[in-house]
């Protein structure tokens, strides 16, 4: 989506499950498990680092934790092992905000909610935030207590770029298997230009999950992955 940010992509979001929903169930509120779900309306939207104090009301260590805070690694580990998150060696400041997130945050989230304020080092194609730019301008969407979508604004600056890219194949090298590659190709072709675009992903069997209220994923996947005959 060219010449729009993150922030377009989630006021599209809000209007394109709204309208899914009111064509396929006649309705804008679904019931989900336990739930009912409501797409119609604003969506709620918050930071990564304020979702994590909101779910957490009494402890200590986050209530007292800082956007500072933060990049210090040795108190995100300890943050992170009292909420029961098994610490890899090679976890970046980022990834342990994230993984302390998904442990005490993400399974709360049933209403739709957009959560924003990713951190640079797991957001490798993410544009830095103006604000501060050990976050980036992306989101990932949120119902049910499961990510739906993942979007930003897409980094546009080929050094940044080239930086990111090389502390990915250090990651790799760390043993962390989900860091990216160096794509040579992809640096040249922002270095000719790229103007201000964001971009999401959907992921279509989660939001047909919601849609039918089934909650295993071979339900409904369209293309399943097939085992080898013997």
């Amino acid at each position: 989506m060219a010449y729009a940010d993150y922030k377009d992509l989630m006021d599209l979001t809000e209007e394109l499950l709204s309208s899914v929903a009111l064509e396929v169930l006649g309705s804008t509120s679904m019931p989900y498990g336990e739930h009912t779900v409501e797409f119609g309306g604003k969506y709620a939207r918050m930071s990564m680092f304020d979702a994590i104090k909101h779910y957490n009301p009494n402890h200590a260590q986050i209530q007292a934790l800082t956007e500072e805070d933060i990049q210090n690694r040795d108190l995100m580990v300890s943050i992170a092992k009292s909420v029961h998150v098994d610490v890899e060696p090679f976890w970046t400041c980022g990834q342990l905000l994230e993984e302390i997130f998904g442990e005490t945050a993400e399974p709360k989230l049933m209403q739709p909610t957009f959560i924003t304020g990713y951190p640079a080092d797991i957001s490798p194609l993410a544009r830095r935030s103006d604000d501060n730019p050990f976050f980036t301008d992306r989101f990932e969407f949120f119902i049910g207590g499961r990510e739906v979508a993942n979007g930003f604004s897409e980094l546009n600056d080929a050094e940044d770029q080239d930086a990111r890219f090389k502390a990915q194949v250090e990651a790799k090298e760390s043993g962390d298997d989900e860091a990216m590659f160096y794509d040579a190709d992809y640096i040249t072709a922002l270095e000719h230009g790229l103007p201000p675009t964001a971009g999401q992903g959907i992921g279509i069997d989660r939001l047909v999950m919601l849609l039918t209220n089934t909650h295993t994923i071979r339900d409904v996947i369209l293309f399943p992955a097939m085992r080898p005959q013997q």
